[in-house]
């Protein structure tokens, strides 16, 4: 019998303990965000989309070599002995040409460590986290812009490269 109302005044207990949370929470003003016109500031640090500034990119493929997905694609050639020296802007000399640079952001883990891997650090993680698309192969960003040295096919053994 002493079970009995000692349960029953646990659960007594345990209801006004449960109201009085409620009724904490009923006079506080609501944190309901109207998403399409308002949106939510992202923390400096957070990992969304990637973005490459191709034009500092030296082609070294240290971020496709650390990425754990694999979703980058770097295929490079050495530029000519007669071509002028381009650099990035952080000083470094640019030797190799970027013929493709593909990220797979279908594939990406937002882990972050290509971006920490990159020396001239180009790649990096934008605040952009509004990027859905009805057809996946839309989230593979091309960011190359040069073309291979006349007469080379991309892909192809050279001399060099033999």
């Amino acid at each position: 019998m002493l079970t009995y109302f000692r349960n029953l005044g646990l659960g007594l207990l345990t209801v006004l303990n449960s109201m009085g949370v409620a009724w904490k929470h009923l006079f506080t003003p609501s944190v309901t965000l109207q998403y399409p016109t308002e949106k939510w500031k992202m923390p400096e640090r957070s990992r969304l989309k990637l973005f490459n500034k191709i034009e500092d990119c030296i082609g070294c493929g240290a971020c496709a070599r650390t990425c754990p997905t694999s979703c980058i694609t770097i295929k490079t050639e050495k530029r000519g002995k007669d071509e002028r020296e381009i650099f990035a802007s952080d000083g470094t000399v640019i030797k190799l040409r970027t013929l493709v640079y593909d990220i797979d952001m279908a594939l990406c883990c937002y882990c972050g460590l290509c971006t920490f891997s990159c020396p001239t650090r180009c790649l990096v993680m934008t605040g952009d986290y509004e990027y859905s698309v009805y057809d996946i192969r839309e989230h593979i960003y091309h960011f190359a812009k040069e073309k291979p040295m006349a007469g080379k096919v991309p892909g192809e053994p050279t001399a060099e490269n033999v």
